[in-house]
C-alpha cells in the first residue's frame, strides 16, 4: 500500500499547531517544593500528562496513567512492540525571553515556548505520525506502544518507577524523539558527581554565598555572590566596568546593600551536553573575584571554580580528559554553585557525559584529587554508554525512510546528550530536528521551526509504517 505521508501531514496541520499550543501552555517544570505522593515531580509535569492522556483518549486509545509518574498507550495487535518514548517536564524557563515561555508564539516561521524543541513539539509530531495510521487504517503485526515520561530532564525516576511496575514490560525496540535526524545511534554515559568544600570562612574579604546554576545539565547562564569586609566599592565597580569591556558577550552589575556587596554576571545558557555553546555565568564570576582576599573554603570554592572550572568543558584541567575512536571526547558541564558562609557542607555541581573507556570511579577518583576538595559524592542515577549498530535492522529501517522523504544521506551519529533511547537494547534517538538546526534547547526564547515540525511528522509516520506494517 503506498501512502503519501506528506499530504496525510498536511490535512492536519491546524490540529496539530492547536494541540500543541495547549500542550506548550503548561508549565510541566519539575518542582519538589510542590512534591507529593500524587504529585511525585510537582503539579505541573502531571498537569501536562493528564492533558496528553486525555487528548490520547479523546482519540480512541486506552491509556494508562501509572501513578502520575509515566503514561502510555498501545496501538495495533502483534507479538513485538515497538516503544515511542517522549517526555512532557521541561527545563526551567529561566531568564532573558523575549515572549513568554508559557504564551506560544509564532514568529517569522518559528514557534517560540519552553518545550517546543524539547520535547513537547517532537513529541507532538510522533503522536500524530502513529495517528495518520491509526485513522488510515493501515494493516500492522506489530504494537505501538507510546510512553509518555515526565521527569526526563532530571533523573530518570519516571522510567525507573514505570519499569518496575509488575504491569510493565520492555518493548523490544523503539526510538525517542527527543534529538535529531538522521540519528543517534549512540550516547555517552551521563554521571553528576559533586564536589563538597566546608571549614571555616574567614578572610579579610568574606564570601557570604555563591550562588548560580538550575539544572546540572544546564550550563548556568547567571551567578550571582555576596560580599563582605574589606571591599571598596570603587575600586570594585572600576574592576567590574573593565571585566566587563573585557568580556563583551557578558553583562553584569553590582549593587550596595548596607555593608554587603551583591556582584551578579549573566553569561549565556546552554544545554549541558554542549557546555562550550554557552557562557558560564558562575566561572566568569569566580574569575572575576579571583583576586580578592578570601581565605578557607572561599578561596578553595573560588579558585578551583576560576583556575580549573572557567572553559574546561573537555576536563582537560581537570587531568580527566579522554576520548574513544568510537564515541568521542568525555565533557563536562560545570551546572550548580551552591555556596553560603553559614553552610558546612558548600558544593559545586559537575554533570560528565563520557563514552566507553573510561567510568566513573575513575572520573571520581580524579576528582578527589582536587586542592581544596573536601569530598567526592555521586548522584544516585548514572547512564552507562550505550550503542546500537548501524546494521541492526532499526537503524536502517529508519535511516532509509529518512533518506527517501529528505533526499539527504543518512549517517550515525554519537552524542552526549541522554535520551529515553537508551532505555532500550535496541533504542535510538530519531529527529526531530533536521541537519544544521538551531539549536536552543534549554536556553531562553527555545524555538522550534513550525515547517520542521510537519516534515518530522511525516517522516515518523512512515517510519512507523515500515517498522510495524
Amino acid at each position: 500500500m503506498t501512502v503519501d505521508f506528506k499530504a496525510e501531514v498536511e490535512k492536519r496541520r491546524e490540529d496539530l499547531l492547536a494541540d500543541l499550543f495547549s500542550l506548550l501552555e503548561i508549565n510541566s517544570e519539575r518542582d519538589d517544593s510542590k512534591a507529593d505522593k500524587e504529585h511525585p515531580f510537582g503539579s505541573g509535569p502531571v498537569k501536562a500528562l493528564k492533558h496528553f492522556l486525555a487528548m490520547a483518549e479523546k482519540d480512541g486509545y486506552k491509556t494508562r496513567n501509572i501513578d502520575n509518574y509515566v503514561g502510555d498507550f498501545e496501538f495495533g495487535e502483534g507479538d513485538e512492540t515497538l516503544g515511542i518514548f517522549a517526555h512532557l517536564d521541561v527545563v526551567p524557563a529561566g531568564s532573558g525571553w523575549e515572549t513568554d515561555p508559557y504564551k506560544p508564539v509564532i514568529k517569522d516561521g518559528k514557534l517560540y515556548a519552553r518545550g517546543s524543541s524539547d520535547d513537547k513539539g517532537p513529541t507532538m509530531a510522533a503522536y500524530y505520525a502513529l495517528k495518520i495510521i491509526k485513522e488510515l487504517g493501515l494493516p500492522t503485526s506489530k504494537k505501538v506502544r507510546f510512553v509518555l515520561g515526565t521527569d526526563e530532564e532530571s533523573g530518570w525516576a519516571d522510567m525507573d518507577y514505570y519499569f518496575a511496575h509488575p504491569d510493565v514490560d520492555k518493548p523490544d525496540f523503539g526510538f525517542a524523539p527527543d534529538a535529531e535526524f538522521p540519528i543517534i545511534n549512540g550516547e555517552k554515559g551521563n554521571i553528576t558527581q559533586y564536589l563538597h568544600f566546608s571549614g571555616q570562612n574567614a578572610g579579610p574579604v568574606v564570601l557570604q554565598s555563591f550562588k548560580g546554576g538550575l539544572r546540572d545539565n544546564m550550563v548556568p547562564e547567571s551567578a550571582t555572590a555576596v560580599l563582605s569586609g574589606q571591599v571598596n566599592q570603587a575600586d570594585l565597580e572600576e574592576k567590574l566596568a573593565a571585566f566587563l569591556v573585557q568580556n563583551p558577550n557578558l553583562s553584569g552589575s553590582l549593587t550596595a546593600e548596607e555593608s554587603q556587596f551583591k556582584v551578579q554576571i549573566v553569561g549565556k545558557a546552554a544545554h549541558g551536553s554542549t557546555p562550550e555553546e554557552g557562557l558560564n555565568g558562575a566561572t566568569y564570576l569566580a574569575l572575576f573575584l579571583k583576586d580578592l582576599s578570601f581565605a578557607g573554603p572561599a578561596k578553595a570554592f573560588i579558585d578551583l571554580t576560576a583556575d580549573v572550572l572557567h572553559e574546561d568543558f573537555a576536563g582537560q584541567k581537570l587531568g580527566l580528559a579522554y576520548t574513544d575512536p568510537k564515541m568521542g571526547a568525555l565533557s563536562m558541564n560545570a551546572g550548580i554553585f551552591d555556596f553560603e558562609a553559614t553552610s558546612g557542607d558548600n558544593t559545586i555541581t559537575l554533570n560528565f557525559r563520557y563514552p566507553q573507556g573510561i567510568d566513573t570511579a575513575t572520573i571520581k577518583a580524579g576528582l578527589e584529587k582536587l586542592a581544596g576538595v573536601e569530598s567526592v559524592s555521586l548522584a544516585d542515577h548514572e547512564h552507562l554508554p550505550h550503542y546500537v549498530p548501524m546494521d541492526d535492522p532499526l537503524v536502517k529501517t529508519l535511516l532509509s525512510v529518512y533518506e527517501k522523504q529528505t533526499g539527504l544521506e543518512g549517517y550515525e551519529q554519537v552524542i552526549g546528550g541522554g535520551t529515553f533511547g537508551r532505555l532500550l537494547e535496541r533504542g535510538v534517538a530519531f529527529g526531530a530536528m533536521f541537519p544544521d538546526y538551531v539549536n536552543t534547547m534549554h536556553q531562553a526564547n527555545e524555538f522550534v521551526e513550525v515547517e520542521d515540525l510537519y516534515r518530522a511528522c511525516a517522516i515518523y509516520a512512515e517510519a512507523i509504517y515500515e517498522l510495524i506494517k
